[in-house]
């Protein structure tokens, strides 16, 4: 019985230590951003020395993959899926856009790290695309469903992250006012 007892309890302290590196990389991801992280800030971050991060992560790759993923575990993006049964596409519209502004507000420091790097960091830049990119390309055919081209093309703007970010955090607009803001600019918008 020692045996296993020893093993089950290894293989604890193990996942604690990989828990440990994600954390610290998260944090520094979200302060510092992802593309200024170094392996060697996130073992001192830890309190792991850096060939014990290799160990559980080879990679900057892998490790990258388990912030994002241990991210959006916490608090996943929304599911466009239940804006399907919105008939009102301005109503569709509405509801879905205050959700993303609702996960922006949320992830407002780390996803301002995240997507500044990815305009020149390529290891971000692969999985900004990998983690939100579907999602992304989902609330457009979801809430563009019922636009033209042209207010597609608005529907754009209103959900990138910085249009967020200029009409809530550095305008002060409230949420709502926001949305509303957005949803008015993309019905004015129909093409005649």
């Amino acid at each position: 019985m020692t045996r296993t007892y020893t093993l089950k309890k290894r293989a604890e302290q193990q996942a604690g230590t990989r828990q440990r590196i994600v954390e610290a990389a998260v944090d520094l991801h979200g302060s510092v951003g992802p593309a200024l992280t170094s392996l060697s800030m996130i073992a001192e971050r830890a309190g792991v020395q850096r060939h014990t991060l290799y160990v559980h992560f080879p990679d900057e790759r892998s490790l990258f993959l388990a912030c994002s993923g241990l991210t959006l575990e916490r608090d996943p993006l929304p599911d466009a899926e239940t804006w399907r049964t919105i008939e009102d596409g301005i109503e569709r519209l509405r509801v879905g856009l205050l959700s993303i502004y609702g996960w922006y507000e949320r992830n407002a420091d780390l996803a301002a790290c995240v997507l500044r790097d990815a305009e020149y960091h390529p290891l971000t830049k692969e999985i900004a695309e990998l983690r939100y990119g579907p999602f992304m390309a989902t609330y457009q055919e979801v809430l563009g469903a019922d636009l033209d081209r042209t207010q597609r093309t608005v529907l754009r703007l209103a959900l990138n992250f910085f249009t967020w970010r200029t009409l809530v955090r550095e305008s002060g607009l409230k949420q709502e006012a926001a949305v509303r803001v957005m949803v008015q600019v993309i019905d004015c918008t129909k093409e005649a």
